[in-house]
């Protein structure tokens, strides 16, 4: 949370895990916690909203007011809910709690925007299928109602978190808040064909597996057009599929050396029209960070705020923004649904692990005496090596010439986690984050 101010969010939201979309490494379960959070946000002119947006069970209407009476007691600057009924519940027993409508909802058009705010709600956060125009026309159609969409951030194949995946697997239910993010397992594909029932078999032990890299250096000229799979030559080793209304688009299943990645979504990016949305009006801009890291909060933050500060201004879009992003963990990116006519680029069919092109996070400065910083060691780093030094004031490249150990003993090497190492920064850069470039 602090790391994201510090970095240049102007709000930040969390959820309780019986409530909200948010259970895993949820810190703020605890009720000192999320107390803390908010009155600490308040303390520095920021805002903190409270996620209450599942699709409730009848179980947890029983429950709902009384858990959420001490929940309102602490302030939050709103709730964000999806459940009509629980909507009802919150504004008849506080009718001046401020509730946005949580993309759960699929709000995709100035009617839905409408309802709602006939409803009470001061904020709704549109459904992330709609592209730039449709979310221009709702912003002149609606000038009464305060509009946020997700900028950066996980996708999912279902339409804005309606998906049953994790449920009929382990029972998790995504809207209940422990999806298990089925869609990006490693699904092994077999080879099959039909019996005499009509029903597809496996027919072979043997998976379809290959390295895709090294099949793609392989494959001709043909295949790379997606034409006639006769002519490749591990067309036997693999499935296309073709979608009945886009004839001649063949999309591969295969596998990477990480396995098959069907329904695997890349990662949100829309840095590059944040021009375009400050224009619109839009008055909130998300950055989806669940279980994401203290690094991953102030680096999206970071971006995100100059684009921002540099399309108020006027200035045109730094591209080095694209770079400092793709430093970060990713499977990939895409802008989603803001542009339309997207090929099948849209999802992530070849890989399923995280990318990391440009830099590693290695560590956090604990504090700067004499020159020196101490450092807390996240990821391995060695004398000689390129850091980026992160902080709200601004971002430094540097050389490591020298390492030292906590006793003042020269040394050469940072192992990795759970070490602590001093290296000669300025006074300026205490706090700050530091990344490995690769």
């Amino acid at each position: 949370m602090h790391a994201a101010f510090d970095f240049g969010a102007d709000a930040v939201y969390a959820g309780q895990p019986r409530y909200s979309l948010r259970v895993r490494n949820n810190e703020f379960s605890r009720a000192e916690v999320l107390e803390q959070g908010i009155a600490q946000a308040h303390a520095r002119g920021k805002q903190f909203f409270v996620a209450s947006n599942i699709f409730a069970h009848n179980s947890k209407l029983k429950t709902y007011l009384r858990d959420m009476e001490p929940v309102l007691a602490m302030k939050p600057d709103a709730l964000i809910m999806a459940d009509p009924g629980l909507i009802m519940m919150v504004r008849d027993k506080w009718p001046d709690m401020p509730v946005h409508l949580s993309v759960q909802a699929n709000a995709v058009n100035w009617a839905d925007v409408k309802f709602w705010h006939r409803m009470g709600l001061t904020r709704v956060i549109l459904s992330r299928e709609l592209s730039l125009d449709e979310i221009e026309e709702i912003r002149q159609t609606c000038p009464e109602m305060e509009l946020e969409v997700f900028v950066h951030g996980a996708l999912c194949i279902a339409y804005s978190g309606r998906c049953l995946l994790s449920g009929y697997f382990n029972h998790r239910d995504p809207n209940q808040g422990s999806c298990t993010n089925s869609c990006r397992w490693d699904y092994k594909v077999m080879n099959a064909d039909e019996d005499a029932s009509g029903d597809l078999a496996r027919i072979a032990p043997e998976t379809i597996g290959f390295n895709y890299r090294q099949a793609l250096n392989e494959a001709d000229e043909s295949f790379s057009a997606m034409g006639d799979i006769k002519r490749h030559p591990l067309a036997d080793r693999a499935y296309l599929i073709e979608e009945a209304e886009r004839p001649g688009q063949l999309m591969p299943i295969m596998e990477d050396e990480h396995g098959t990645y069907i329904m695997n979504s890349k990662d949100l990016r829309a840095v590059e029209h944040i021009e375009r949305l400050v224009k619109i009006g839009v008055d909130s801009l998300k950055i989806e960070g669940r279980t994401k890291s203290l690094y991953y909060a102030a680096r999206t933050a970071q971006v995100y705020r100059h684009a921002i500060d540099d399309a108020v201004a006027g200035r045109p879009f730094n591209m080095d923004l694209l770079g400092q992003l793709q430093g970060l963990a990713n499977r990939g990116y895409t802008d989603g649904f803001y542009e339309r006519h997207h090929t099948q680029d849209h999802q992530n069919y070849m890989a399923g692990a995280s990318e990391l092109h440009r830099s590693q996070y290695v560590g956090d400065v604990q504090g700067v005496q004499d020159g020196w910083a101490e450092i807390d060691v996240k990821n391995r780093f060695a004398v000689g090596d390129q850091l980026e030094v992160i902080h709200p004031s601004g971002n430094q490249m540097v050389r490591i010439e020298q390492m030292r150990a906590l006793d003042g003993s020269a040394i050469e090497v940072a192992p990795g986690s759970g070490h602590r190492v001093r290296i000669a920064l300025d006074q300026r850069y205490d706090k700050a984050l530091l990344a490995r470039m690769l």
